[in-house]
């Protein structure tokens, strides 16, 4: 069976997509799932967080624009857990792919030999808070989206958007079997009623894709990107790693078991 492919992503920013997709990765690959994050956001904090420095030339920027093959881009990043990185110029790519056929579908192609790679069993990709090429080019490379939401009302504004974003890809065939694969509530604060009453509205909307996980509002899971370490590394018996574990769990159980 091929990598499962999860987009992570949220068009607004400081909604924990990046820490979610680098402490998941590292959750799975501690559960003995062989993973790979891909950094498509030009800010680069997936590939800071893992601790690595933005490389020009290192990253998913020319493969990108070619369709060319990632594996010559991977690199080590933990122990069952591997990286594509960022680099600056791909704040450039949006440009430059806009001109290009089949622009929509070039991370898809250079994915490839990694999705069929059978030492893979998942790829999460780490999208930029916009809806814009970068974004889009990994929907379409992605067979589920996984939104991570703020415990905030505002946050609630853009996820009608994002699902819909969805339903067009389906629908006019560009990736028809794209699935949105949860919502993820972050940054929940059980002393504050509102954390509460924002979980329970995304429920009463999207009963079915809300994972029973939320992820704590914790100053570790803050920290710990500027020293380079995953929340496991930093603070492996605190509220943010159990939470994490537990997340890892129901994605092995609700999109990779299924898939395998």
């Amino acid at each position: 069976m091929s990598a499962t492919t999860i987009a992570i992503a949220n068009q607004k920013g400081g909604v924990g997509k990046t820490t979610t997709t680098v402490n998941l990765g590292d959750a799975l690959a501690r559960m003995g799932v062989p993973t790979l994050v891909v950094d498509m956001d030009p800010q680069g904090n997936a590939t800071s967080s893992l601790g690595f420095d933005k490389k020009p030339g290192a990253g998913v920027y020319e493969p990108l624009l070619s369709g060319e093959d990632l594996s010559k881009r991977v690199i080590g990043a933990r122990s069952n857990l591997w990286l594509i990185p960022s680099e600056l110029d791909l704040a450039a790519a949006e440009l430059e792919l806009s001109g290009q056929e089949n622009y929509l579908v070039k991370l898809k192609q250079s994915l490839l030999s990694l999705k069929e790679n059978k030492e893979l069993q998942v790829i999460l990709i780490d999208c930029p808070p916009t809806l814009g090429l970068l974004s889009m080019n990994s929907l379409c490379a992605a067979d589920y989206l996984v939104v991570t939401l703020q415990s905030e009302y505002l946050a609630l504004e853009g996820l009608g958007q994002i699902v819909g974003v969805v339903d067009q890809l389906k629908s006019s065939g560009i990736n028809p079997d794209l699935a949105i694969g949860g919502i993820v509530m972050t940054m929940y604060d059980n002393r504050t009623r509102l954390s509460y009453e924002v979980w329970q509205e995304v429920t009463q909307h999207y009963e079915e894709q809300v994972f029973r996980t939320v992820i704590p509002r914790t100053i570790r899971l803050s920290e710990c990107p500027s020293f380079g370490q995953t929340i496991f590394e930093y603070d492996f018996n605190g509220p943010g790693s159990i939470a994490y574990s537990s997340f890892a769990r129901e994605i092995k159980s609700k999109l990779l078991d299924r898939d395998q």
